[in-house]
C-alpha cells in the first residue's frame, strides 16, 4: 500500500490518463473493458463487455436473469440518459395470488419472486443505439471465461458453501453447476459454466443466421431472448418446477413467455439535483437513488467544508439526513408509470428546509417520513433485535453460522437470502462518452439454475409491498422500487463524475458519503473511496424479511475511537465492524482532458485501469 498524500492514506493511486478509464468490481471485467477501449470500441462497447464478463466472474452478485439501470452520457447527444433494464412484475404475480398462498411478503428466494429479467434487453438497446461493435465482439470475452474457466475468488466459494445444503437438498440444478462433481470448489480453482456459454453462443448463432448488419443482429438477439428459446426455457421451468424458498415451502413460478415477450427496455431522462456547482443525476423514482438527492438537499443547509470526514459532526449529519431521506423513500417512491410520485415536491427547497429542522444535536430513533397530502403509503417493516443476523433456514431470524460478510453485512444466509450485494462498472472514453451501471439479480443463491440456460432468475419482486394503497404496491406490469442506483454528476454543466457501489440499501449511503468527501474534504477519487465508511440500519430494509434496527449505525473499525464515543453520547447505537468492511465503491471522472478512475480495495476484487 502507498501513501501518496501525507494527510490521507490510500491503498493505491488514483488512475489518471487521457485515453480511457474503466473501473469495476472485478479485475478481470475491468481488463476486458480496457481491452475494448484499446481496440477502438467506445465507452458503451467497453461497458457492455465488462458487464457481460461480470455475469460470469461474479455469479454470486449478478447474472443474466437479473436487472440493471444504466446511466449514459453520450458526447454526441450532450445529455445524460437512463436505460431502464428493470423488468416488471409478471401478470400472474398479484397481491391476491400472494395472499391466497398465505404470504404477507413476497419471498426473498425461489421462483415466486422473479420479475421479467431485464438485463439482456437493456444491454441490446445500449449496444444498438450507443455502441459501435457487433454483438459477437462484446459477448466473446464472457463466453470464453464461461467456457474455459476463471479463478474463483474467496467470496464466491464462501457463498456456495453457505447455500451448499440448500443446493444438495432442494435445488439440484444449482448443485449440478456450482458443486461440480458433487464437491464444493476451491478458492482459486478454475470454474466453468458451459451451459451459460452455450446459451450465449446459441443467441449469437441465431442472431447472425439471418444476415444483415449490426442492428439487424441485435434485434434478432432481442427476439431470441424474449420470444425464442430463452423465454421458452424460462416459461417451462417456472411452470413445471416447485422450488423451496425462504418461507420453508415450495412455490411454483408465475413468470411466463407472454411476460417475456411484452416487455422491452426503455430510455428516460434522469432525476437530478443541483448541489453547489454540481448537478447530481439518478434514475427516476422507481429507484431508491432519489434518497441520495434528498440527502444532498438536506445537507446543503449545513457547512460541511472543513469538517473531518471521519469525525462525529460529519457522520452525524449524514446519518440523520439519510434517516429522513430513506423514510421518504419507503413512503413515496414507486413506478411513475403507474402511480403519481411527488418528486418535484420532495426535492424542493421549501420541503427540505422544513425537513432539515428535524436534524438536531441528538440521534433520532423514530421513522419520520414527510407529509405530502394525497401521496404516500405506510412503510412495511419488522423490528430486528440484537446484533446483525442473517435469516436462518427456517426464516426465524436467528443468528446464522457461515453467512458471508460483504460490505459490513451478513448478506447471504443458508436459505439463499441475500441483502442486496451486486456489481458496478464505470467507463469514460477519450471522446467524452460516460457510462455508470449497476447490474444485479439472478445471483447463484437467488433461485434454482434453469438447466437449459445455465443461470437462474432474480428475486426483485420481494421489494414490492403487498398493500394496494402503497406507491410501491405489487401489480402486474409494475417496476419494483429497486435499490440499484448508479450515479452521474455534472460540474458547472459539464459531464464530470460516474460512480456507484453494490450494497442494497447501503448503496445510497456510501454513494453520497464518497461524493461529500470529494467535494467538501478535497479528497481525490481513491482517497474518497478508501476513507472510513459507515451505514445506518435505522429504516426498513428492502429485502425479505424487511427488518429495521432504529438508531443503529455500523462503522468501520478505522473510524476513530473518539468519534465512536461522541456518536454514542449523541444517542447513536454504534456498532464497530472490521476495518475494511463498508462498501465496494468504484468511480471514474473527466476533469477537462484528464480522465481519472479509482476502485474499492475492500474484498480485494475491484480494480480501475486506464491510460
Amino acid at each position: 500500500m502507498s501513501n501518496i498524500n501525507p494527510s490521507r492514506f490510500t491503498t493505491r493511486p488514483e488512475i489518471a490518463g487521457t485515453f480511457g478509464v474503466v473501473a469495476s468490481t472485478h479485475w478481470i471485467a475491468t481488463a476486458v473493458g480496457m481491452g475494448v477501449l484499446e481496440r477502438g470500441g467506445n465507452a458503451f462497447d467497453a461497458g457492455l463487455a465488462t458487464m457481460f464478463a461480470l455475469q460470469v466472474v461474479e455469479p454470486h452478485l449478478n447474472g443474466p436473469g437479473g436487472d440493471v439501470p444504466i446511466m449514459i452520457h453520450a458526447a454526441a447527444k450532450g445529455r445524460t440518459e437512463v436505460i431502464c433494464g428493470q423488468g416488471v412484475a409478471p401478470a400472474g404475480l398479484t397481491i391476491g395470488h400472494c395472499r391466497d398462498l398465505g404470504l404477507d411478503l413476497v419471498p426473498g428466494t425461489g421462483l415466486l419472486a422473479p420479475c421479467v429479467p431485464g438485463t439482456f434487453d437493456a444491454y441490446m438497446l445500449l449496444l444498438r443505439d450507443y455502441g459501435t461493435w457487433r454483438l459477437r465482439d462484446v459477448l466473446e470475452p464472457a463466453i470464453a471465461y464461461a467456457r474455459r474457466g476463471y479463478p474463483l475468488v474467496e467470496r464466491i466459494v464462501a457463498t456456495i458453501a453457505t447455500v451448499e445444503t440448500l443446493f444438495r437438498e432442494h435445488w439440484p440444478s444449482s448443485a449440478a453447476v456450482y458443486l461440480p462433481g458433487g464437491e464444493k470448489p476451491a478458492v482459486g480453482a478454475l470454474f466453468r459454466n458451459p451451459a451459460m456459454a452455450e446459451t450465449y453462443e446459441r443467441i449469437l448463432r441465431e442472431a447472425e443466421a439471418g444476415g444483415g448488419g449490426r442492428e439487424a443482429e441485435i434485434e434478432r438477439a432481442r427476439k431470441v431472448w424474449s420470444q425464442g428459446f430463452v423465454a421458452e426455457a424460462i416459461d417451462a421451468f417456472c411452470r413445471d418446477t416447485e422450488a423451496m424458498d425462504v418461507t420453508g415451502r415450495r412455490h411454483r413460478g408465475v413468470l411466463n413467455g407472454e411476460d417475456m415477450a411484452r416487455w422491452r427496455a426503455s430510455v428516460e431522462a434522469p432525476a437530478e439535483y443541483r448541489y453547489g456547482r454540481y448537478t447530481v443525476q439518478k434514475p427516476g423514482p422507481w429507484c431508491q437513488g432519489i434518497a441520495t438527492l434528498q440527502q444532498l438537499a438536506l445537507l446543503k443547509g449545513f457547512d460541511l467544508d472543513g469538517l473531518d470526514p471521519a469525525g462525529p459532526d460529519f457522520i452525524h449529519l449524514q446519518v440523520e439526513a439519510a434517516k429522513l431521506a430513506f423514510a421518504d423513500r419507503d413512503t413515496f417512491l414507486g413506478d411513475p408509470d403507474h402511480v403519481a410520485v411527488p418528486l418535484d415536491h420532495m426535492l424542493s427547497d421549501a420541503y427540505n428546509d422544513a425537513r432539515r429542522q428535524l436534524i438536531g444535536a441528538s440521534a433520532s430513533h423514530d421513522l419520520r417520513p414527510g407529509v405530502i397530502p394525497g401521496f404516500g403509503g405506510a412503510a412495511q417493516a419488522r423490528a430486528a433485535k440484537g446484533p446483525r443476523v442473517a435469516v436462518s433456514a427456517t426464516g426465524a431470524g436467528e443468528p446464522t453460522v457461515g453467512a458471508v460478510q460483504q460490505g459490513g453485512l451478513e448478506t447471504v444466509a443458508p436459505n439463499g437470502v441475500t441483502r442486496g450485494d451486486t456489481v458496478h462498472v464505470d467507463v469514460i472514453d477519450r471522446h467524452g462518452n460516460m457510462l455508470a451501471a449497476t447490474p444485479s439479480g439472478g445471483w447463484l443463491q437467488s433461485s434454482p439454475v434453469i438447466p437449459a440456460l445455465g443461470f437462474c432468475l432474480g428475486t426483485r419482486a420481494q421489494m414490492f409491498m403487498l398493500d394496494e394503497a402503497h406507491p410501491a404496491a405489487l401489480g402486474p406490469g409494475r417496476r419494483p422500487r429497486t435499490t440499484l442506483s448508479p450515479t452521474m454528476a455534472l460540474r458547472e454543466g459539464a459531464p464530470y463524475l460516474a460512480w456507484g457501489s453494490p450494497g442494497g440499501d447501503q448503496q445510497d449511503q456510501w454513494i453520497p458519503q464518497m461524493f461529500l468527501r470529494h467535494v467538501h474534504a478535497g479528497m481525490n477519487l481513491q482517497e474518497a473511496i478508501d476513507a472510513p465508511a459507515w451505514h445506518t440500519e435505522h429504516f426498513p430494509g428492502s429485502f425479505w424479511p424487511r427488518t429495521s434496527r432504529p438508531g443503529v449505525v455500523v462503522v468501520e473499525g478505522r473510524v476513530p475511537a473518539a468519534t465512536v464515543e461522541e456518536l454514542r453520547r449523541r444517542g447513536h447505537i454504534v456498532e464497530v465492524g472490521p476495518d475494511w468492511s463498508e462498501g465496494r465503491l468504484v468511480a471514474c471522472a473527466r476533469d477537462g482532458s484528464i480522465l481519472k478512475a479509482a476502485a474499492n480495495p475492500r474484498g480485494m476484487q475491484g480494480y480501475a485501469a486506464g491510460r
